[in-house]
Parts: structure tokens; C-alpha cells; sequence
């Protein structure tokens, strides 16, 4: 099985809807832009990544936003070395359709006291629901290995929940260390290391933001 030595988790640059909540009344989550600032963070995120592949070959998988599409097309990677695929499993959760500000804000409110995995928003999904489509592309990805010409580098464009979601389906953590972190900033990613025993580790830790508490002596 040829694993890729780094699994690079990389959130998009800052979107529309990052500076303007209003923004959800009138257009869709998934059509929302990058703002200025955004571009830069990408580009930004594109220099760093670009040294640290070099020369080696990629596997992208890009989530189908328009945020996240844009995010890759300023990383500006070299084509001849990377091969790019749109994956569903790695968009945002769903928060319904045409959304009411306001009401998002009450329901985020509600998630914060419920729990941010189990919450499911109306007409929407739970952290839970995002986490078993990330299971599902995990599966894939692992049957991707089995390639002996697999490239050495595998980049997810993605968004900070289903990075951190995708984290806590690879490490085993459990809902109680999920629920202590915060996402990463955008244009921010956080690296898999492959190591000599065959371990994957992460570069650097997600913030956290309380101290998890289990709900027994099991977590």
C-alpha cells in the first residue's frame, strides 16, 4: 500500500458570508465568493504548500463550492504535477436553504448549549451527519492507497468543520474532543505526517477552546 507521506488539510480562504451574514438571504452557501482578503490568504496558503511538494506529484480533492474551487485555483500548483477531483463527502454542513440571519443565529445559539456534533440545524445537518460522509471518503481514500503509483501528497480543500471532523475520524477522538476544538483560520491547513513507524501524526494541534469533559470514565 503506497500511503502519502503528508495529508494536508486546508480550509478556504475568507468567503463572503465570513464578513457578511446578511448575505445567506440572498444568494446560496455554496455560490458565496472569496472576498479580497481571501484571495490573498489562498495565494498566501499556495506559496507555502508549493514549497513545501516541490517537484513531487499531488492528489487534490477540492469540496464543490465556489469558496473552495477558488481557494485552489489560488494556490496556483503546478497541473502537470497535481491531479484535482471535486469531492462531494468534503462540503460545508448544511444549514438548509435560503437562510434567516437571525434565525441561524438562534439555532447557533441553541448549538452551542446542545452540543456542536449532535445539533442538527432545521432543514440541515448535525456535525454527526458530516462526520459519516467523512467516514465515507475516508473509505475511498484508503482504497485510493492501494495504488503502488499513488503520489505522495494528498491535499483536501475543505472547510473548518470537515477539517476538524476528518481529523477526529482518523485519530478516533471522541465527541468530547471534538466538541474543546476551534476551526482552523481561513487559508489555515494543518498537515498528516507520515512517520517512521508507519503512524500518522499532526503537525500542529487545533486551538481549543475548553477542556473536553467526558461523559464517564471511557472518554
Amino acid at each position: 500500500m503506497a500511503r502519502p507521506r503528508r495529508i494536508v488539510l486546508l480550509r478556504h480562504g475568507e468567503s463572503e458570508g465570513n464578513v457578511d451574514d446578511t448575505i445567506y438571504e440572498r444568494e446560496p452557501d455554496h455560490a458565496l465568493r472569496l472576498t479580497e482578503t481571501g484571495w490573498s490568504q489562498a495565494k498566501e496558503a499556495g506559496e507555502r504548500l508549493r514549497e513545501m511538494f516541490g517537484d513531487e506529484r499531488v492528489s487534490a480533492y477540492v469540496s464543490p463550492y465556489r469558496r473552495t474551487h477558488q481557494t485552489f485555483k489560488a494556490l496556483a500548483l503546478d497541473p502537470r504535477r497535481v491531479r484535482m477531483r471535486e469531492e462531494p463527502r468534503l462540503r460545508e454542513q448544511d444549514w438548509g436553504n435560503w437562510q434567516d440571519p437571525r434565525e441561524v443565529r438562534q439555532q447557533k445559539a441553541a448549538r452551542d448549549a446542545y452540543g456542536h456534533f449532535f445539533y442538527r440545524f432545521a432543514q440541515g445537518e448535525s456535525g454527526a451527519d458530516v462526520y459519516d460522509r467523512v467516514g465515507a471518503f475516508l473509505e475511498s481514500l484508503y482504497r485510493s492507497f492501494e495504488d503502488p503509483q499513488h503520489p505522495p501528497n494528498v491535499l483536501l480543500v475543505t472547510h473548518g468543520l470537515t477539517m476538524r471532523l476528518f481529523c477526529m475520524r482518523w485519530f478516533h477522538w471522541t465527541v468530547a474532543e471534538f466538541e474543546c476544538l476551534s476551526n482552523p483560520g481561513n487559508g489555515e491547513f494543518r498537515t498528516l505526517l507520515l512517520d517512521r513507524g508507519g503512524r500518522y501524526h499532526l503537525d500542529r494541534p487545533f486551538e481549543r477552546w475548553c477542556t473536553p469533559e467526558p461523559y464517564d470514565t471511557t472518554g
